[in-house]
């Protein structure tokens, strides 16, 4: 009986990988199909030909796009880890008159709509000639509410007691959060770093509204342009830029997510 269930089990798991993944591997197929074969409703190849990806870069300039997108993203991920990890230790272990009513405020801002703050960070990045720049592309994303109520909640596991006897020790703050809090939180860190990477890659909206200059463009807007009017018939090529775009987010959550569910988890319990 215990057998039948593991395979069950093992069964249900495997068509739900197979219904997730089909899309992706739909895309990788079409991505190798010549434009006749798109016509005869092919999906699978008759020569494997790298063609697509080399057109795909011809394009546009999906390489300079690539770098800025990894620029930007990486540039996100710093911010967000210094500001929430400042913000969550002083949350955690500073003693400052409404400190409670500052984290719920804090919390609070998860429930307005990202849409709805668009125009008011729109005027204030173009106030400050940030378009067009890698400031207005990363600055605006500093401060996330998640990234502070997830590693406050993991802070608040470290024992009180290691601040207190580092306080009679003389040991200042920046010392105790850079040797004692830091080490302790590295899966919630690191947890907080994936999800703001592959959060600032997949951006389309902002990049869009903030840019028009090709050479600080991020990745997603040049998918869109490669389905312009003009080339919109080359499917195979769409489709080997997508496969070329999200493969850095699929390896990258394939490498961390034992470590992105630790993460969540260790946040999540005290």
């Amino acid at each position: 009986m215990i057998i039948l269930r593991k395979a069950t089990l093992y069964v249900l798991l495997l068509i739900c990988a197979i219904v997730i993944m089909f899309p992706i591997l739909y895309a990788f197929f079409i991505s190798f199909l010549s434009g006749a074969e798109l016509l005869q409703g092919k999906w699978w190849p008759t020569k494997w030909s790298f063609r697509n990806y080399i057109n795909a870069f011809h394009k546009v300039p999906l390489d300079r796009y690539l770098w800025n997108s990894f620029v930007v993203s990486c540039i996100v991920m710093i911010g967000q880890l210094v500001v929430s990890s400042l913000a969550a230790y002083a949350f955690v272990f500073l003693r400052f008159p409404g400190r409670n009513i500052l984290f719920f405020v804090t919390i609070m801002t998860m429930l307005v709509p990202w849409e709805a703050t668009v125009i008011p960070n729109y005027l204030t990045v173009q106030t400050l000639g940030w378009t067009n720049n890698y400031f207005g592309l990363t600055i605006p994303f500093f401060a996330l509410a998640f990234g502070i109520f997830l590693l406050r909640q993991h802070f608040k596991t470290i024992p009180f007691e290691l601040y207190e006897a580092a306080q009679v020790c003389g040991v200042q703050h920046f010392r105790f959060f850079w040797y004692v809090v830091l080490p302790l939180s590295k899966g919630s860190l690191a947890t907080l770093g994936l999800y703001s990477f592959l959060t600032t890659w997949n951006m389309y909206l902002w990049p869009l509204l903030v840019t028009n200059d090709e050479r600080v463009r991020t990745v997603q807007i040049g998918l869109k342009q490669m389905q312009t009017q003009e080339i919109a018939t080359e499917w195979g090529v769409v489709m080997a830029a997508v496969i070329i775009v999200i493969f850095p987010t699929l390896l990258l959550l394939f490498i961390g997510q034992k470590q992105l569910q630790k993460g969540l988890m260790q946040g999540a319990i005290k």
